[in-house]
């Protein structure tokens, strides 16, 4: 016999595994991102909803989930197995909006808690009799379980109601793989006109995969095809490696043409009778919990891997989207220097004012436009560097991911950042102007701008700006001015760096956000390798 692991070496992996899964994150746009995100919300729902409750407290009552198809009479089912209404059944689709759950009053406690379906908010269902008062709506934005309790069915079983899991409600289907996530038993109820839809199989082939105790239901057979019809399923059943699963034929009655009546007790007797077994019987009991945590366990194998594999895809492209950046700006950040020192600052209106300075220029008016100059020339090379990324991004899915592409239209933009920059630059320029004027013992409010003026041409100017260096050592003489321009020297390509960093950083922003990084696959297959040695 299977026996159940609940040792709590086994546990304490289980729970690290668990939370391994549940940071993963998947948010660039490839090919495979949707399917790895939706096996990790199925994997966490069930580790969350099955294995980790049930393994710390295998004397839980069963959980059978009525699942299946839209119409399929699920709710009447549930209705009939109960002996009395509690699920809403009716000709309305989808009528389970929220699932409802019933069992024994001494098993009220295992499910008024949070220990299964977290993420479900309790409604407790006062006792309705047949023709009484319908249920209570839910409100639209609340994901409700309903709790109803039934002298009928035996302790130690619970049953639940599911949404369709072809709902055309998204919300419906995402709930209804969720609940089947939480079951110790999948009820798939399907009918006679139905039986070969996409959907269910889909659902019945991966609980296969998963190794899932499943029982179906082939439901509303009309009298004079049963024979044909349950031999066409156990056909379909047995080609998709299905055939030993537990099978129940319920035939089409006037209680359940319109989902209004309970069904007679002998029409859902056989199916009551192996649910009830296996509740109530401990070999069985235990046997069929443990085949179905084993086949969550051993589904690890798997679906761990193809977690890690989907977060290295997403690592390799956050990377190829990073390293277009760096190469764009470091491309660029190059070019900005060769500009300088060909002295590409000095044109234009700034060379217009150095010809002319100092008869028909001021030094502050020289100092506006070198800066502006050199304000133009770094947005520039931004703007170039922006476009150079766009180019390779746009070859690259990952980039499609909301927030990546975009030009900078917010106030602080480009323009704005580099020119704050910029300007700050000349102002300490200006500051160390004055401590070598102070010590010289001179004007300072005179002076300083003078030299300042005259290192922004010197640094700026290339060999157009010869005569600036000989006015400068003039001033404060060979070893001060030596001294001036190799700390505005320092200071400008600090300042430069820093401008082109921040824009840089700007432009990786978007991505840094979406927080992808390496570790999730190491950690992944880190988690699963100290489960399967605890196992």
């Amino acid at each position: 016999m299977v026996t159940l692991d609940v040792r709590p070496q086994l546990l304490d992996a289980l729970s690290a595994l668990r939370d391994r899964v549940a940071a993963v994150r998947y948010p660039l746009p490839l090919a495979g991102a949707a399917r790895a995100r939706a096996n990790r919300d199925e994997l966490l729902a069930q580790l969350d909803d099955y294995l980790v409750p049930r393994l710390r407290e295998p004397e839980a009552p069963l959980l059978a989930v009525v699942g299946g198809s839209t119409g399929a009479g699920k709710s009447t089912l549930v209705n009939s197995l109960v002996g009395r209404r509690v699920s809403e059944a009716g000709v309305l689709r989808p009528t389970t909006r929220n699932p409802v759950l019933v069992c024994h009053p001494e098993d009220h406690h295992w499910f008024s808690g949070m220990r299964v379906l977290p993420n479900l908010t309790r409604a407790w269902v006062p006792h309705q009799e047949s023709g009484g008062e319908p249920f209570p709506p839910a409100r639209d934005d609340e994901r409700v379980l309903r709790i109803e309790t039934a002298e009928t069915l035996p302790p130690g079983l619970a049953l639940l109601d599911a949404p369709d899991v072809d709902s055309l409600v998204a919300e419906g289907r995402v709930l209804a793989a969720e609940l089947i996530s939480a079951a110790d038993i999948w009820i798939m109820v399907t009918t006679a006109a139905r039986y070969a839809d996409a959907v269910p199989w889909h659902m019945l082939r991966t609980a296969k995969e998963h190794k899932a105790t499943l029982v179906t239901v082939l439901d509303r057979v009309p009298h004079q095809v049963v024979a044909e019809v349950s031999r066409q399923y156990g056909a379909l059943l047995a080609k998709a490696g299905l055939g030993e699963v537990p099978r129940f034929t319920v035939p089409e009655l006037p209680e359940s043409a319109w989902g209004g009546g309970l069904l007679p007790a002998t029409a859902v007797a056989p199916l009551r009778s192996w649910l009830i077994h296996q509740a109530t019987d401990p070999g069985a009991r235990h046997q069929m919990m443990a085949r179905t945590a084993h086949g969550v366990l051993d589904s690890l194998s798997v679906r761990m891997p193809e977690l890690a594999s989907a977060a290295a895809a997403q690592y390799a492209a956050a990377l190829r989207l990073t390293t277009a950046v760096d190469a764009a700006y470091d491309s660029e950040h190059a070019r900005v220097r060769t500009r300088l020192q060909a002295g590409a600052v000095l044109a234009g209106d700034a060379l217009k004012r150095w010809r002319s300075y100092p008869l028909d220029c001021t030094a502050g008016e020289l100092l506006d436009a070198l800066v502006e100059s050199l304000c133009a020339l770094l947005l520039c090379a931004v703007t170039a560097a922006d476009e150079r990324v766009d180019e390779v991004w746009r070859r690259e899915p990952a980039a499609t991911a909301p927030g990546l592409f975009g030009r900078d239209t917010t106030p602080d933009s480009a323009e704005h950042r580099i020119g704050t920059a910029v300007r700050r630059w000349r102002r300490v320029l200006v500051e160390y102007a004055e401590e070598e004027v102070t010590g010289l013992d001179r004007n300072v409010a005179a002076e300083a701008e003078v030299l300042a003026a005259l290192v922004a041409t010197v640094l700026l100017g290339g060999r157009r700006a010869r005569s600036a260096g000989e006015g400068l050592a003039e001033r404060v003489g060979a070893h001060r001015a030596l001294r001036l321009r190799d700390r505005g020297g320092r200071l400008l390509t600090e300042y430069l760096d820093k401008a082109l960093y921040t824009e840089r950083e700007r432009r990786l922003a978007p991505l840094d956000a979406l927080d992808v990084h390496p570790e999730p696959q190491a950690e992944l297959i880190a988690a699963l390798s100290v489960l399967q040695k605890e196992r």
